[in-house]
């Protein structure tokens, strides 16, 4: 079995939105502590950047253009959350790039997982609209490119992100080609996600929301993983699982009001990765949030840790929670 893969590029770096949350520094942060682990064994390997084809899987020519003019143009504001500078479309091309790269190794290199760590992140860019410190949605880019390039035609993708992920959800609500789970805070931009919005036409029930109240700590956030995600993803059998592994519902990050620790997110990543085991399928970290630097980093190592250990990985033996319970009985029908 091949080494994991983290697919990086030094243009994340080049993304400078000014006086922001989402700044350069969260990726030296990452960098610093996985090089204290000897970068945990994974191949490092330059993201190539994304075709103009690969963007145009997931987004119309319109948008793409839109950003590129307005880099080239020297930068500005899309809104009052995202904005772009000179270096932001090299570092979103080799963002969208690095996810899709990291797909292709997973599924022809023979890697069973594979990290996808750049800036911006991606998951609120809707098909239409890039919003939310997100240009291109690098996931979406990631699940297409496993269905154009390698005929996958079941992906899972688990959201936990502590904001939802509105842009995944468009792009992905009337089909069943991805079962998307997103665990998030609210009320909380962008203020989607309710637990009713469900999926419509050939999608319905393959959106699966799991809003969480301020406060949600490892015990709420694992257990719906185990206890919700795992049993609706083992009905639905995809053949690859993409994780948008945000690290801002942890208890130090500053923009929101949850309190998952490094330890939970250690626990919901061998719940996963006990799912692809079971499954023998080979799972993709694809990074989004995290604003406080060392709860970033920590959270990070912590889950690829335990996503990359030799030999199986044990489901964690986790009692339900009542939030959990209540999502379980809402999703009793087999989702596929």
């Amino acid at each position: 079995m091949a080494d994991p893969v983290l697919f990086h590029h030094a243009s994340s770096l080049l993304h400078d939105p000014g006086p922001h949350p989402e700044q350069p520094a969260r990726i030296t942060a990452i960098e610093q502590a996985m090089a204290a682990r000897d970068w945990l064994g994974f191949e490092r390997r330059q993201s190539p950047a994304a075709s103009r084809a690969l963007l145009e899987a997931v987004h119309p020519a319109r948008l793409i253009n839109g950003i590129h003019e307005l880099c080239a143009a020297g930068g500005g504001a899309i809104d009052a959350d995202t904005v772009v500078s000179p270096g932001s479309w090299e570092a979103a091309l080799h963002a969208a790039g690095g996810a899709a790269a990291m797909v292709d190794a997973l599924l022809t290199g023979g890697a069973r997982l594979g990290a996808s760590v750049h800036r911006p992140p991606g998951h609120h860019a809707e098909i239409e609209r890039s919003m939310g410190f997100c240009l291109f949605n690098n996931v979406a880019v990631a699940a297409r490119r496993a269905r154009d390039e390698h005929g996958v035609d079941r992906v899972l993708i688990l959201d936990w992100d502590v904001h939802h992920g509105n842009g995944t959800q468009d792009v992905f609500y009337a089909t069943d080609e991805v079962l998307f789970a997103s665990i998030h805070q609210s009320p909380l931009y962008p203020g989607t996600g309710a637990a009713a919005e469900t999926g419509s036409a050939a999608g319905e029930g393959f959106t699966v929301n799991l809003p969480v109240p301020p406060g949600s700590d490892d015990a709420v956030y694992t257990s719906l993983v185990e206890h919700v995600v795992v049993p609706l993803a083992r009905r639905y059998a995809p053949r690859l699982i993409l994780i948008s592994a945000g690290f801002d519902a942890h208890v130090d990050d500053p923009l929101a009001q949850c309190r998952v620790t490094d330890a939970g997110y250690a626990t919901m990543s061998a719940s996963v990765r006990a799912l692809a085991d079971e499954l023998d399928v080979a799972v993709g970290v694809v990074l989004e949030g995290g604003y406080a630097l060392g709860a970033l980093a920590t959270g990070l190592v912590a889950t690829l840790e335990v996503l990359g250990r030799d030999g199986p990985v044990a489901a964690p033996q986790l009692p339900v929670h009542e939030l959990a319970d209540g999502y379980r009985r809402r999703h009793a029908a087999p989702a596929g």
